[in-house]
């Protein structure tokens, strides 16, 4: 461990200038590049930096695409349609070309990127589970400390409210942690609201909370009902492949309508009443079928397991959601920097808003990766730059504001297990959260504010329950801020679909953005294509 750590019986404390908060790509990437900026970076990961996370868990496409002008143009306006034209010209070429670089740089760094079959790279693929041994590799070698199993509990603000470092606990060994830095980076994911989905677990929308606490606001938080399709019986959401894919009734019936793409509300209504069944069998041939498990051999493992061949097999499956993290909304950024809100607080990868590169739709990997990197370099560099700035002022006073689910003066003790299954009883079901009305956004608000109030009057957790507790209060709040935003877009943009207003409405292409913690707040943001963005 670095000579800058002091360590008692009880608790570790460090001092740095950036403290990143995930490991994931985006806090990865930002862990190096505020290291190459010249600061003493340390980086806490809720699991092993390099394994969890969505992106370690299989392949990543990445939204790479080489700086020829009919290619840019071509990629940019292939998502803003489908975004409901909520994106910015400007930061997605700034992400087009930082993404660009970026890739050569991990080939220049030795990445083993794959090759096709005529011998040419493939740089716009990404191996997840070598990519981040590789980046967590690269950043030990910048010199940053890394904490696993270390969640971040809380976030510490000065006497002015600039964020100051954080607090949290080792999963493993209960040992308390503390680092003071000039500024951190929240780089801890989406949330998924512990569905399952592949290397989802972790992404409980803890980063989200702590920004909250501290000040910071959001954008786009109803386009949050992301769910991807998943064998009824596996955890593997690599939705890719259906759509290849033919969709039955449980008799063999062809499902009218259902899709991969534009057909997943089809497979959504079906599952309502009965189970739906896949095959992959359409446009098949040897060769895709090859390249297919190459590209991802652990969609295959729970097939092979189960006996199961899905070219020839029909097979029950299920829609389960990822939320925010294949959704686009998340931590508003204020600048080109990557800086939210709250001075000393910036925000990367699936943790901030991604509206600004594909409006109110994307999916996984291709732009939520490209965003990842892009926002992760930007993040680290401003947070490294920011600190270095501050001198001696960086050994300042500074206090937790961490409240819900971690302190409470309340005598019951609510359950974070019970408040979980609650949260998702509100957010999981398709004719709640995916077909959405204000009689049901209404209902689900009022059992979700009440269920706020009660972790917030309860007592204060012990030390086996506060990662648990913590995580329950962080999806409770991120579905207060997704259906509040949900209920007040009276239209259907992106993914967001209302089914008492199924016109996309033109009064309405604007950004939402939502905030506060007792009091949920929502407020429209024009969009606007230069880099100021105008609140109205």
């Amino acid at each position: 461990m670095n000579s800058n750590v002091r360590q008692d019986a009880s608790e570790i404390n460090l001092d740095a200038n950036v403290l990143i908060i995930g490991g994931g790509p985006a806090g990865t990437w930002a862990a190096w590049s505020a290291a190459k900026n010249g600061a003493k970076v340390v980086l806490v990961d809720k699991g092993y930096c390099g394994t969890s996370g969505a992106a370690a868990a299989s392949g990543n496409g990445v939204w790479y695409v080489p700086p020829d002008p009919e290619q840019r143009e071509a990629a940019m306006a292939s998502r803003e349609a489908m975004g409901g034209f909520l994106a910015d010209r400007d930061w997605m070429t700034r992400v087009l070309d930082r993404t660009y670089d970026n890739i050569n740089s991990l080939a220049d760094w030795g990445y083993a990127f794959s090759v096709d079959a005529n011998g040419q790279v493939i740089r716009r693929s990404l191996q997840g589970p070598e990519y981040m041994r590789f980046m967590r590799k690269k950043i030990k070698q910048a010199g940053v400390t890394i904490l696993d199993h270390s969640p971040a509990l809380e976030l510490l603000i000065d006497a002015q409210g600039s964020v100051a470092g954080a607090k949290g606990i080792n999963r493993q060994s209960g040992e308390r942690w503390t680092v003071k830095a000039g500024a951190v980076v929240i780089a801890t994911g989406g949330c998924a609201f512990l569905s399952k989905a592949l290397g989802c677990n972790v992404l409980t929308g803890d980063g989200l909370l702590m920004a909250a606490e501290a000040g910071a606001d959001f954008s786009g938080m109803e386009f949050s009902n992301a769910y991807a399709i998943a064998p009824a019986f596996s955890s593997v959401t690599k939705t890719r492949y259906y759509d290849w894919a033919s969709f039955t009734y449980e008799d063999g019936t062809p499902i009218e309508g259902a899709g991969s793409k534009r057909g997943r509300s089809v497979i959504a209504k079906t599952l309502l009443t009965q189970p739906v069944y896949a095959r992959l069998d359409q446009n098949m041939d040897e060769e895709t079928k090859a390249w297919m498990r190459k590209s991802q051999p652990n969609f295959f493992v729970v097939f092979d397991r189960a006996g199961i061949d899905p070219f020839t097999q029909r097979f029950p499956i299920t829609l389960r959601l990822e939320g925010t993290v294949r959704g686009t909304g998340g931590i508003r950024i204020a600048d080109y920097t990557c800086a939210t809100s709250v001075k000393g607080l910036y925000a990367a990868g699936d943790a901030a808003t991604r509206e600004l590169i594909c409006g109110g739709f994307t999916g996984g990997g291709s732009h939520n990766a490209a965003w990842a990197m892009s926002s992760g370099y930007w993040s680290g560099q401003s947070a490294a730059n920011y600190a270095l700035s501050l001198g001696e002022a960086n050994h300042r006073s500074v206090q937790g504001v961490g409240e819900a689910g971690l302190q409470g003066g309340g005598h019951s003790q609510f359950s974070p297990d019970e408040a979980i299954a609650a949260t998702q009883a509100e957010v999981f079901p398709y004719d709640r959260n995916l077909f959405r009305t204000a009689t049901g956004l209404s209902a689900s608000l009022n059992r979700l504010d009440n269920l706020w109030q009660e972790i917030r009057h309860s007592r204060k957790p012990d030390d086996s329950q506060i990662v648990r507790s913590r995580e329950a209060a962080a999806m409770v709040a991120t579905a207060r801020w997704m259906y509040n935003s949900g209920l007040q877009r009276q239209e259907t943009r992106g993914m967001h679909k209302r089914m008492d207003y199924l016109q996309k409405d033109p009064n309405q292409q604007y950004r939402l953005l939502s905030g506060g913690l007792d009091k949920i707040w929502v407020k429209p943001e024009s969009v606007v294509t230069n880099r100021e963005l105008v609140t109205v």
